[in-house]
């Protein structure tokens, strides 16, 4: 592999999403080596990549090399790899460009969709967990519109125009949003030949309400929101089959050739570690970010679960929790070097918040809750400033403010031919 054997500690670190990013970055390079593998060779900004899938942002305002992030850390090295196994009685790691042992061993794998064991959905649907996942899912919507063109049996082309949401967390919500403006501002410029008022916007939750995670407030003005744009919510359904034309659930049956997964997520770890696993396939950790029955392995991000009285799944997924994780663990490995004992996580919640559409927010603070246009402007300035680098806000800023002014969105690109599911499978 390469890399050199110097007289530091080497802390391998397989991930660079929140977690492991800001874990690197808070590593001080002259107490150990680190050594991080990812199978990109990109960071991306998650929580925007709706905003790729709906052709509001081009992908590269959302995704930073990870060469360039750490181009000044020194005793650092990346090497974009997939790993396959762990082999902790040696310390050992492998991967897909040969094995690398390490002293220390941080697991930030991150998370991945979960379909919950319904193979036909797993197999038709849209997930949105990768970047490649988003631009698929803008070129579907795009391609669909396109065959709607030209299409003369009225069957199809409404199920071509109508789009079912499963998943009524945030990720789904602001999705469902984000086609509601498409449909309004963008598309009846762009296809006039089709009748865009019957373009359908469903949004499927198996809950009582949106945005179970956040207050019922929040979860009411959501919905209120969603509604007075035209998407269809549909609360206490569940999907239970799709063939990749007509999704069945526990209700009705919804006509689409595009459903998209926002249902779920489990936990993606690394094979090889004997350790104990929540449902959602993630490690469990002690106060410390370490993986129980290991000293020098650890576990940060969506990956990982502190089980306590508060949380009995864990802390949430999100990228607060990943951030503040990987900062306090690579606090906790400067603390080591200087053999000072290591201090206990405490995560501390700052807030959630979740967009819906052109100047309509959720936000949930500790003292105060509320929605509308003052949310979503406050949404905005806390996104533009999570970003990694200035570029990178700078391009988001000019694409939203093109977009607020003039009502449009400049990235509807075709730029990869998806294949039609139901097509390929019929032919093998």
């Amino acid at each position: 592999m390469n890399i050199p054997h110097i007289d530091l500690p080497r802390i391998v670190v397989i991930g660079c999403g929140f977690a492991g990013l800001n874990l690197v970055k808070t590593i001080r390079s002259k107490d150990y080596q680190v050594v991080l593998f990812d199978k990109n060779n990109y960071h991306t900004f998650q929580p925007l990549m709706y905003q790729v899938a709906s052709a509001g942002l081009e992908p590269d305002s959302i995704v930073y090399p990870i060469r360039k992030v750490f181009n000044r850390k020194k005793n650092f090295h990346f090497r974009m790899a997939t790993v396959h196994q762990i082999d902790s009685d040696n310390q050992l790691v492998y991967t897909s460009i040969g094995s690398i042992d390490y002293d220390f061993l941080v697991m930030a794998t991150g998370a991945d969709s979960n379909f919950f064991g319904m193979e036909n959905i797993q197999k038709y649907s849209m997930p949105m967990k990768s970047l490649v996942e988003a631009l698929n899912l803008r070129s579907v919507i795009l391609q669909n519109f396109e065959k709607a063109l030209h299409t003369s049996d009225i069957t199809e082309r409404q199920a071509l125009m109508s789009f079912v949401i499963v998943g009524g967390g945030a990720t789904g919500v602001e999705l469902a949003g984000a086609l509601a403006e498409l449909k309004r501002y963008i598309l009846p410029k762009d296809y006039p030949d089709l009748d865009i008022r019957k373009m359908q916007i469903h949004l499927v939750q198996g809950g009582d309400r949106l945005l179970p995670s956040m207050s019922s407030k929040a979860s009411d003005n959501a919905e209120k929101f969603l509604r007075k744009m035209g998407v269809n919510v549909w609360l206490k359904v569940r999907a239970n089959d799709y063939d990749g034309h007509a999704l069945s659930t526990n209700d009705e049956t919804y006509y689409t050739k595009t459903l998209v997964w926002t249902a779920g997520v489990k936990g993606v770890p690394t094979p090889g570690i004997k350790a104990n696993y929540t449902k959602a396939c993630r490690v469990l950790v002690n106060e410390y970010n370490q993986i129980e029955g290991y000293s020098t392995v650890f576990s940060v991000g969506d990956v990982a679960a502190h089980i306590s009285e508060e949380t009995p799944y864990g802390l949430p997924m999100l990228a607060s929790v990943a951030v503040q994780q990987g900062v306090h663990l690579g606090k906790n490995f400067n603390r080591l070097a200087k053999e000072k004992e290591l201090l206990p996580f405490e995560y501390k919640d700052k807030g959630t918040m979740a967009t819906v559409g052109r100047n309509l927010a959720v936000v949930d603070l500790k003292s105060l809750k509320f929605g509308g246009g003052f949310a979503w402007f406050l949404w905005m300035l806390i996104h533009l400033m999570l970003l990694v680098d200035f570029r990178s806000r700078l391009v988001v800023f000019v694409n939203w403010a093109w977009s607020y002014i003039f009502y449009d969105k400049g990235t509807r690109l075709i730029v990869r031919k998806v294949p039609d599911k139901t097509q390929t499978s019929n032919n093998h």
